[in-house]
């Protein structure tokens, strides 16, 4: 009997499985971080400065003297949003939930039988040849190190991060975790690790809080997501709009998900690039760096890989297994037409 051929569905999408909240932003003390009832929300207040002139003005205008002159002798008025830390107060505690699901093996969308039935067996064959531990193990650890916490956590004098699970608590010393290499887990992280493998796996209902405590100083500033700002006529004349969640400074859901899918040190060239892990992506793309180290021509890209395992039969060695089982997780749409 001649074997179907399998094509690419030209509708194919999954639901992320790392379902995370927003993350809200409070202050206290350090000594306080296991008294709930003590912590203030952080508020964003509105400041308006007078800024120096700019580099990119100075570039635009050193051609002629003239001009810089009288753009140097304007006044750079600007209003922005600011948050910081009370001055009896020297922690951020930094609170959000994450949900963990199961089911990888079914997409939400899927408009091609075959092709989904060939996608089924190879995320079922991956699930018992390798499991979802390596992939929960990082996760986990993105949790332990405060990765999430992007900024706040640079030059803090210690931080902490409790995550809670039913009746389960474990507490991580987030600066005893290397932030471009990931350990083997032991101990809490290992338990915290088997807790979100369980969920991936489907053999649990996984919802964890996480609770993250910076000490930073009295009256420290602290930092919220930006608010990419569209329509110039709104909030006239603010530079900077910083993001709310029920009234209270917050870090928008997606820069926490980027944070926990940081896991992929599987891209070409990383142990020569010494970038350490980036985030889950398609095409590897980083936007800080404004490069993508997983670009089709290297075969490496997530579309490569999975077409060649569902319709070639060519599985991808272990690493990629991880890293395109991690892509599906992120979610996304990834049918014939891109995403």
């Amino acid at each position: 009997m001649t074997k179907t051929t399998v094509k690419t569905a030209s509708v194919l999408a999954f639901e992320r499985k790392l379902a995370n909240s927003d993350a809200q932003m409070f202050a206290g003390n350090w000594k306080d971080s296991n008294d709930a009832g003590k912590w203030q929300p952080i508020e964003i207040q509105e400041k308006a400065v007078r800024g120096t002139i700019s580099n990119r003005m100075k570039n635009a205008a050193s051609t002629d003297p003239t001009k810089l002159d009288a753009e140097i002798q304007k006044p750079n008025l600007q209003r922005v949003d600011v948050a910081a830390l009370p001055f009896d107060a020297d922690t951020l505690k930094l609170r959000f939930t994450l949900r963990v699901l199961g089911n990888q093996s079914s997409p939400s969308v899927c408009n091609d039988q075959d092709y989904q039935a060939a996608l089924t067996a190879v995320i079922d064959g991956y699930r018992t040849e390798q499991g979802f531990g390596t992939l929960a193990a990082r996760y986990a650890e993105n949790l332990a190190n405060g990765r999430f916490l992007w900024r706040n956590r640079i030059g803090a004098e210690g931080i902490s991060v409790h995550v809670t699970h039913n009746n389960q608590r474990w507490e991580f010393e987030a600066d005893g975790y290397n932030l471009r290499q990931f350990s083997q887990p032991t101990g809490s992280l290992a338990e915290l690790a088997a807790v979100i493998e369980q969920g991936l796996s489907g053999k649990e209902s996984v919802l964890l809080t996480v609770e993250a405590f910076v000490r930073l100083g009295e009256g420290q500033e602290v930092f919220p997501s930006q608010e990419l700002v569209l329509d110039s006529s709104r909030e006239s004349k603010k530079s900077k709009i910083l993001y709310q969640a029920g009234g209270i400074a917050a870090l928008h859901s997606q820069k926490i998900g980027n944070a926990l899918r940081t896991i992929d040190d599987w891209y070409p060239d990383a142990a020569e690039l010494e970038l350490g892990p980036i985030a889950v992506e398609p095409y590897g793309s980083v936007t800080s760096k404004g490069k993508a180290y997983r670009q089709p021509k290297q075969k490496m890209d997530f579309y490569t890989l999975l077409d060649n395992w569902v319709t070639k039969d060519k599985k991808p060695d272990t690493e990629q297994q991880h890293y395109v089982m991690a892509t599906l997780i992120r979610g996304g749409v990834f049918g014939e037409k891109g995403e």
